[in-house]
């Protein structure tokens, strides 16, 4: 079965060549070809998983050698896949919801003219992903890390002739980037240290090794995951990048890339137990960005950018989880299963509305929307009870078993990251509810021509004026598009009750990720109460504040943590003042330090050496007897010179 492995990263990677290359002969089956593809990783994905579930526990990796890509003396670089229980987890959500999204993008990108280029950046994308989760060393999860990189560039820009997007996608590209230098470093920093990068003889070395390398390695593979999920100080593309295609949003921005730095911080676990400094960096990463993505959230009326919010605080609670060690690796990876279902619903959903809606994205302009999409609301609604972790639904038994890692961390500083986690519950249930409220009941606000708006233009002021606004027509999607969003939520209800299942998933990860149980001041029992009990408290203020009032058209002033949430705490204004502003008076200063010591320098040493020569050239008259009057001299002094030294 082994054999097989190559061909879950070989499917998609084939359609995107296909469709890359294959011009506009294929424009009109692309879709349905980039959908095959998809199709055909998930079902070899699908026969790898049921083998090795015949398999005993500590059996079931697998590996598969293809070719040696780099023998350099005592440099071996090998393209080698490694399928275990961690990386098929992966394998069957990217595969199976890509699969799923390829399926909904054939409605979605129905009229878009570059449909057949959009499917093969989605394989494109699969494949990059496919070869990061199941590469057996780092210098090859590296390749797949870049690849996902450039696809996600070419999907958040997929509409470049909007300057949003294209800027959107060079901002994604250049802050990952950063990220990228820290995986770069920190595999420079395996190969001198241990002389390889592949996983099995770094991971089974670190107990021989000196804590203070370890801890630079953890920390550079930190910087790498901030960069990728989107974490705090790395996050302000996130956002940014809801410019693209709503598929791309549910593909890359909840099931797949941003995930991709808690696979590594997971897959590097005993790096991380060996490096308690770098350990505590994660989980305080974790713990801040958390809270940071949820005020965030709370604070947007675009519903792409309020759920972009939400994806980096869900991906901190990953982090975080991952940041415990082997209290909560397989916690961060079954919420991340769980948040791959009902993220990527929620995303479908806001597109589906979007497609009723004349791709309006202001949840200002929404309002009453369940009469008329009532597949998108049930889809929705479910997505959003198990985002908030109401009791029964996949996120009440993924996000429930974070928090009460995070109390077992012990002493203050289980305290603190237990409080933090159940405080970013709370304001999890506001803004969701929040945003529930705002598109799918209330009052049909869609019916009013929209109040100008310099932030928001949706309608031109000019027609507004004259009277000629023509409301939209919301309807339901069609069958393509529901269909995935159907199945999705069936994942968002089920999926976590599944993995708790007499302790299902901790088991199946157990011979990857190790495990242990953690001794909380906290009982089982009081932890859940607390959370459904924030629980009830976020959604009681939601709906005092949006469901008995009627919704503005245009947001309120706000408090200055409301205004500052909406210009994302700041976090651009920081970058620019701190990057671009310091960046340029640094480069300004360095030209004027260049220009006046550096040329200075030199200018003034030729400048010496050519008054210097001016005066020998002097003495150059062109006259005998001078010359001979100084071959005199210069006889005179050395005889002087003679008898002086005789004499001493």
């Amino acid at each position: 079965m082994e054999n097989l492995i190559a061909l879950l990263v070989a499917a998609p990677l084939v359609g995107a060549a296909l469709l890359l290359c294959g011009g506009k002969r294929l424009d009109r089956t692309g879709h349905w070809i980039g959908t095959l593809f998809a199709a055909a990783s998930f079902a070899v994905g699908v026969a790898l998983f049921a083998d090795m579930l015949g398999r005993s526990a500590d059996h079931r990796a697998l590996h598969q050698h293809l070719f040696t890509w780099i023998p350099v003396g005592g440099f071996r670089a090998d393209v080698a896949f490694q399928l275990d229980q961690l990386s098929m987890t992966f394998v069957l959500l990217i595969t199976g919801v890509g699969s799923l999204i390829h399926v909904y993008s054939i409605g979605y990108m129905e009229h878009d003219e570059r449909r057949r280029r959009f499917f093969g950046y989605l394989n494109l994308f699969l494949a990059a992903m496919l070869l990061l989760v199941l590469a057996d060393n780092y210098l090859l999860l590296y390749v797949g890390w870049e690849g996902v990189g450039l696809a996600s560039y070419l999907l958040i820009g997929f509409w470049q002739h909007k300057p949003s997007a294209a800027t959107a996608a060079k901002k994604a590209f250049l802050v990952n980037r950063v990220g990228d230098m820290g995986l770069s470093i920190a595999i420079m920093l395996m190969f001198t240290t241990f002389g390889t990068f592949a996983f099995g003889p770094v991971l089974a070395s670190t107990g021989a090794t000196s804590e203070g390398k370890l801890t630079a390695i953890g920390l550079m593979l930190l910087l790498a995951a901030c960069g990728k999920s989107a974490q705090v100080p790395l996050q302000s593309w996130l956002g940014d990048a809801m410019e693209g295609p709503t598929p791309v949003s549910a593909l890359i921005h909840a099931a797949t890339m941003v995930t991709a730095g808690v696979y590594l911080i997971t897959r590097s676990g005993a790096i991380f137990n060996a490096a308690p400094d770098a350990q505590t960096a994660v989980v305080a990463v974790g713990a801040v960005t958390l809270l940071f993505g949820a005020i965030v959230g709370c604070a947007k009326d675009d519903i792409k950018k309020a759920l972009a919010g939400s994806t980096m605080s869900q991906i901190g609670y990953m982090i975080l989880a991952a940041g415990l060690g082997p209290i909560g690796y397989a916690f961060a990876i079954m919420h991340l299963v769980t948040h791959g279902f009902f993220k990527a619903g929620l995303f479908l959903g806001a597109g589906s509305v979007m497609h009723g809606m004349n791709d309006e994205v202001d949840m200002r302009r929404y309002g009453g929307l369940r009469r008329y999409m009532p597949v998108t609301f049930i889809t929705f609604g479910l997505g959003y009870l198990a985002i908030i972790g109401f009791p029964g639904l996949s996120g009440f038994f993924s996000k429930d078993k974070i928090i009460e890692a995070a109390f077992a961390k012990g002493g203050t500083e289980g305290w603190i990251l237990g409080g933090a986690a159940l405080l970013g519950a709370a304001i999890t249930a506001f803004y969701m509810t929040r945003v529930m409220l705002m598109t799918f009941f209330g009052e049909e606000r869609w019916r009013k021509a929209p109040t100008p708006s310099p932030d928001q233009p949706s309608v031109e002021p000019a027609a507004e004026t004259r009277g000629e606004y023509a409301p939209p027509h919301p309807h339901e999607s069609p069958k393509v598009m529901t269909l995935p969003m159907i199945v999705l939520a069936i994942g968002s209800v089920f999926a976590g009750g599944l993995f708790s299942l007499n302790e299902a998933f901790v088991k199946w990860l157990e011979p990857v990720t190790s495990f242990a149980h953690g001794h909380s001041p906290v009982s089982a029992t009081t932890v859940t109460a607390a959370t459904i009990a924030v629980l009830l408290l976020g959604v009681a203020v939601a709906w005092l504040m949006y469901g008995r009032r009627p919704v503005p058209s245009l947001a309120p002033r706000g408090s200055l943590l409301t205004r500052a949430a909406r210009r994302d705490l700041l976090q651009d204004d920081f970058n620019d003042l701190v990057f671009v502003r310091g960046g340029g008076h640094l480069t300004t200063t360095l030209v004027q330090l260049d220009h006046t010591l550096v040329d200075g320098a030199v200018n003034g040493t030729a400048a010496s050496m050519g008054g210097l020569s001016g005066l020998l050239r002097q003495l150059q008259s062109g006259f005998v007897r001078s010359y001979a009057v100084q071959m005199l001299g210069g006889a005179a002094v050395l005889v002087a010179a003679t008898l002086l030294m005789r004499g001493v």
